[in-house]
């Protein structure tokens, strides 16, 4: 079970910080994703931490250098750093969990939505 937290309305070029929520011990041993879905579009790859040694993580070109994911295995709980958003960032933010490191949305575990709003 994932639970995501963490959206609101915040203005661009501001922060926000997004957690997931895992039980058990999930981000030990499950990669973590997050996408976005903005309202008539698909939903899409934002980043992704893989579960082994080494923390590998994956960024969609759009959010590289401004989003950052990380997770706290002690917590259970894995985030997503996003600093100098944009309006083209607003969306509902999803966070995923597979066995697979994957960009892709087949993702088997899905957070219920936490909507980002950014204001111009």
């Amino acid at each position: 079970q994932l639970q995501a937290s963490g959206g609101g309305l915040v203005q661009a070029g501001g922060s926000l910080r997004l957690s997931c929520a895992a039980s058990s011990h999930t981000v030990m041993t499950y990669a973590m994703a997050w996408f976005r879905q903005a309202p008539g579009k698909d939903r899409e790859f934002v980043a992704a931490i893989s579960w082994r040694s080494g923390d590998s993580t994956e960024y969609a070109e759009s959010v590289k250098g401004r989003f950052t994911i990380s997770k706290d295995n002690t917590k259970n709980t894995a985030y997503l750093r996003m600093n100098s958003l944009k309006t083209e960032d607003s969306a509902v933010y999803y966070c995923a969990a597979d066995r697979r490191f994957t960009t892709g949305t087949s993702y088997r575990y899905w957070g219920q939505g936490t909507q980002v709003t950014v204001s111009s």
